[in-house]
């Protein structure tokens, strides 16, 4: 039985004892039609009074109801009137109304979140997809249409082996990859996140071109080479040029004078000492430009950091330690890299008669070590790595970019800063425990 019929079956059986008493009593008191007339009326007020209880109870309940259904429907604007109502009742209509009041508010916020989020997405310039836990694509935008050369409308369900992404769900991020799509190609920067949406793990996929930026940097980087080659080209020339033009004219005068057998050998001591700096110089450049790919063995952290501060003779290295560990590296690469590092860390102290010192620890899956000095510290505005950049007199500019290089081809990372305690300056190597595949990590 539904409530508002139950509210009036218990009115009704309410009322009807005294009814059953009254007509006792009347059938006692009067006869005939009189007493007939007088029952059927108390019968229907009695009747009466029990559907409008009935009404009375069912109406709010109905409204409140309307109210409830509207809300689970996403129409906000629905409201019940609470002056109707009285006491209890109307407080529940009014906590009824605020609810709607709430969730009209988050309604409005969540569309204007959601008209920013299309806005942003469709401003930037990268390639976003979304993927529910089944790899299906449940969301892009304006720059991932394009590159898929198709709709929103089509691409939405469709599962990510057939568009092409499926190699981009798995693996280590960032990475960059060679991109072959309908509506671009070249080499890419992959990011990866993930978050829920009603309560399901969903996959974030962010592309982000490199092709252009990896252009205008490939063009400045062989401007900053050819002016560097000019330039030590040129230091070796003129000098030979000049002692060439001298050699002549001493060979060509006569009569000769007594030293100029000497003078020539000088002369062309000179000229074999600038050959040889411009032979080391394009072998350093040719050792920065075809660095191998790592050979991957076992490499004890430790036997490799001793190793390597022990081959430091003009300063103690202190070596700090660090808990036992194995990492999966190139030995020769990694300990080049150390060497280098240590070289620059002692240049530094000696200038300031300080110490070099060197330890490792564990951070989740990666290896940190890090080179010490108390020397007077990385000056302002200084591009480390940039090749044939240096700070130091006589200095190539190429070890700290082979270092870097060692680092990232390890899928690992490389960073120079000043110390914060005092003055100095502290390298920072992080590397992971465990390398798959050197050419994953070298793309």
């Amino acid at each position: 039985m539904r409530h508002e019929w139950r509210v009036v079956v218990i009115a009704l059986a309410g009322g009807a004892p005294a009814l059953v008493v009254l007509a006792l009593v009347l059938a006692g008191l009067l006869r005939g039609p009189v007493a007939v007339g007088l029952g059927v009326a108390v019968g229907a007020s009695w009747l009466i009074c029990g559907l409008a209880i009935g009404h009375v109870v069912a109406f709010p309940l109905r409204t409140l109801g309307n109210l409830l259904g509207g809300l689970r429907e996403g129409d906000y604007t629905v409201r019940a009137a609470a002056d109707r109502h009285t006491g209890l009742l109307r407080e529940l209509v009014e906590q009824a109304n605020a609810l709607g009041d709430v969730f009209r508010d988050q309604r409005m916020e969540a569309m204007s979140a959601s008209a920013l989020l299309r806005k942003v997405m469709g401003q930037i310039d990268v390639a976003v997809f979304a993927f529910d836990p089944s790899q299906k694509l449940r969301l892009l935008n304006e720059p991932a249409q394009r590159l898929l050369s198709q709709s929103a409308q089509r691409l939405i369900g469709l599962p990510a082996q057939e568009l092409g992404l499926a190699e981009y769900l798995a693996g280590p991020v960032p990475r960059i990859v060679d991109l072959a799509l309908p509506g671009g190609a070249g080499r890419w920067e992959l990011r990866r996140t993930t978050f829920r949406d009603k309560g399901l793990p969903h996959v974030l996929v962010v592309l982000s071109d490199l092709t252009r930026t990896l252009h205008e940097e490939e063009r400045e980087a062989w401007s900053r080479l050819v002016q560097v080659i000019r330039h030590e080209i040129s230091n070796t020339l003129a000098p030979v040029q000049s002692l060439a033009g001298t050699l002549r004219s001493l060979l060509q005068h006569a009569p000769r004078t007594g030293s100029w057998e000497a003078d020539l050998k000088e002369g062309l001591e000179v000229i074999e000492e600038r050959s040889k700096a411009l032979n080391r110089f394009m072998l350093s450049y040719t050792q920065l430009a075809r660095l191998p790919e790592p050979q991957l063995r076992d490499l004890d952290v430790e036997a490799w950091v001793r190793r390597v501060a022990s081959l430091e003779t003009r300063i103690p290295v202190r070596m700090d330690g660090g808990p036992a560990l194995t990492i999966r590296a190139d030995g020769d690469q990694l300990e080049q890299l150390l060497i280098n590092l240590v070289r620059n860390a002692a240049d530094a102290a000696l200038v300031t008669r300080g110490q070099v010192r060197v330890w490792w620890s564990q951070a989740g899956d990666n290896l940190d070590v890090w080179v010490e000095d108390d020397g007077p510290g990385l000056p302002q505005g200084s591009n480390l790595f940039v090749p044939f950049v240096t700070t130091k007199a006589g200095g190539a500019g190429l070890g700290l970019v082979l270092c870097r290089q060692i680092a990232e081809a390890h899928g690992g990372t490389l960073a120079l800063h000043n110390r914060r305690d005092k003055q100095g300056c502290r390298a920072h190597l992080r590397l992971p425990l465990a390398l798959e595949s050197p050419s994953a990590t070298a793309r």
